[in-house]
């Protein structure tokens, strides 16, 4: 949540800095700002809503002169969205600006005390605590004072800060939250992601915990929380400028859409070699897995209902019991959980603040750790014992689409991979892996099997609630549905296991109530085609996802999306693509902000 980015060098600092909050902007935000040093004067600019207004204010940058400064998107968590509470935030002397992105636990304590001792608040924010404790304890040298404000703060923090008695430094400090410093020629920079630096460098420096760092535009110092100054592998970034930019797309979110048949190849090809499923990456023997006695997945949002959808896949493959667990109830559920238990925590950024926790928690019981993610570098990467990376490259859309089917992909093989070392599979082994080397073939064909839904969006884009139903995998796969149409759409939008319509839900069907009917399972489509029978009954339009020869489905549906034929054990990848395109077109049709949705931010650091 929120995002911070630091130049430094020989150019004007102001339009990097917009341009990099500009890259940033799918984190979701609500205000924006920047500060910048010409000479010894710190000249700041802030406004509320998008950063075009920041741009517009500050004519795209070139306004304001000097060569160093920090910029910050904000959303809302200590006060309303105003000009006041956005960063950064200036010292009562000047001397110092301030952009933070976390939470600073106790900021109500250091913020009555600081006011006892003369200080003057001008936000309401927790990150004005910062910037007046480092005046407070600043006696010449900066990082001393730096040291000194972090030890007095709980919570968690990326933090960047300019002095205006030290022209052409930036200092940065890291607990808990994001961040990385990028190297470049003749200047040096920071931002809580590599997107905002990929434009500039692909040569980086993850800060881990508890670590500062001063910049200038020929040098990167590093120092430990006692100060002692350490040396940091510089990392290169794989993915270039491009992966990061629309490609010629309206928005972020179709572009990932249709990038998902390459992303589930680049997960799945790795991990495939001479017919069998490796994961060179993990050192888990037969004896360990049978060791394990159940298998716990934890994440939040999508990558929550990537577990719900993998789940189905590892119990009957490895014939192990499997719960998922939304991380945010986990941590403070007092899990049962000792040596036997395998824990797989999903997360796209790695930096999933209350997946952090949880899985913080849980190692302390006992269990192995497993994390799939994307970022390389990122917290949960670096906490797990072991650590899958999805490679499923940058993702900007708010709303993730290839970040979910890869979380599942990476499931699908796992699942597959254990069973195999169980000996549980001998005689489908070879079936399974082709059906998991088809998924990226399966998911185009899903995309272009599908124009009619720009079509069914106008038709349902006005409904004041969509419901959706399905059983087994198929429920498991509505409730991603379900999200992706509220999250950027607005529309309400929830999912049911068709099942459980008797016991309560079919008491809110009544006539043209849209139901959205994931009918994929074989095994059970008589089960859920007498679900479809009973809503029309009542005057629901079913508009049915299903295989295009399905014929006791086509036959009742109102309306009708398809996938092609799949295993569906393995269908979750597939089936939840359409979905997405409805979401996408219904949105578009609503004229909503698709690839930045209100209130919502793309990386959740804070709880």
């Amino acid at each position: 949540m929120c995002g911070i980015v630091g130049f430094t060098g020989a150019q004007n600092a102001a339009p990097i800095l917009l341009e990099g909050l500009k890259k940033l902007e799918y984190r979701g935000y609500d205000s924006a700002g920047i500060a910048v040093m010409d000479g010894n004067s710190i000249s700041v600019n802030k406004v509320t809503g998008r950063i075009a207004n920041l741009c517009e204010k500050t004519d795209n940058g070139k306004a304001v002169k000097g060569g160093t400064g920090i910029g910050h998107t904000r959303w809302a968590t200590h006060g309303a969205p105003t000009s006041e509470n956005a960063h950064p935030h200036l010292s009562n002397d000047g001397k110092f600006a301030v952009v933070h992105n976390g939470i600073i636990e106790n900021y109500m304590s250091l913020r009555e005390k600081l006011i006892s001792e003369g200080y003057h608040f001008e936000s309401e924010t927790d990150t004005e605590v910062i910037v007046h404790l480092i005046e407070k304890y600043y006696k010449g040298n900066v990082r001393e004072a730096l040291i000194k404000t972090t030890n007095k703060l709980r919570g968690s923090y990326a933090l960047g800060v300019i002095c205006a008695e030290n022209p052409g430094t930036l200092y940065a400090a890291r607990e808990a939250s994001p961040l990385i410093l990028g190297l470049g020629t003749d200047e040096n920079y920071f931002a809580s992601d590599v997107t905002a630096l990929v434009a500039h460098t692909r040569n980086v420096i993850y800060l881990e915990d508890g670590e500062f760092a001063e910049l200038t535009a020929d040098s990167i110092k590093i120092f430990d929380c006692l100060g002692a100054e350490i040396n940091k592998k510089v990392v290169r970034v794989m993915w270039d400028v491009q992966a990061a930019e629309k490609g010629g797309y309206e928005h972020f979110m179709m572009k990932e859409i249709k990038e998902q048949p390459a992303a589930v190849k680049a997960t799945i090809t790795p991990r495939i070699k001479d017919g069998k499923v490796v994961f060179d990456e993990l050192d888990i023997t037969a004896d360990k897995l049978k060791n394990i006695n159940k298998i716990l997945i934890t994440a939040c949002g999508s990558a929550y209902y990537a577990g719900c959808a993998g789940k189905y896949a590892l119990e009957k493959l490895c014939n192990i019991p499997v719960s998922v667990e939304l991380a945010s109830e986990l941590r403070y559920s007092e899990p049962i959980i000792d040596e036997h238990t395998l824990l797989i925590v999903i997360s796209q950024s790695g930096e999933t603040a209350d997946t952090i926790a949880a899985m913080k928690e849980c190692k302390q019981k006992g269990a192995a750790v497993i994390a799939v993610v994307n970022v390389v570098g990122s917290t949960v990467a670096k906490l797990a014992d072991y650590t899958v990376y999805t490679w499923a490259g940058p993702e900007i859309a708010v709303a993730t689409t290839k970040g979910y089917t890869t979380q599942v992909t990476v499931l699908y093989l796992l699942s597959i991979y254990f069973a195999d070392k169980l000996g549980l599979i001998k005689e489908d082994y070879g079936k399974y892996v082709k059906s998991v080397q088809s998924l990226p073939r399966f998911v185009q064909q899903a995309i272009d099997m599908n124009p009619q839904i720009e079509s069914l969006a106008k038709k349902y884009h006005s409904s004041k609630a969509l419901f959706f139903i399905g059983r087994n995998t198929d429920y498991a796969v509505s409730l991603e549905g379900a999200l992706k149409m509220k999250e950027i759409s607005y529309l309400h939008s929830e999912a049911y296991a068709a099942g459980e319509l008797k016991h309560g839900t079919i008491a809110l069907i009544e006539e043209h109530q849209p139901v959205i009917a994931l009918c994929c399972n074989e095994n059970i489509m008589e089960k859920t085609l007498s679900n479809i029978v009973e809503v029309k009954a009542r005057g629901a339009e079913v508009l049915a996802l299903t295989f295009r020869n399905n014929e006791k489905i086509v036959s009742v549906a109102d309306d009708l999306m398809f996938i092609p034929e799949i295993d569906p054990i393995f269908s979750g990848v597939v089936e939840i693509v359409p979905l997405q395109l409805l979401a996408y077109f219904v949105a578009k049709e609503n004229g909503c902000d698709i690839d930045k949705p209100k209130n919502l931010a793309k990386s959740v650091t804070v709880e």
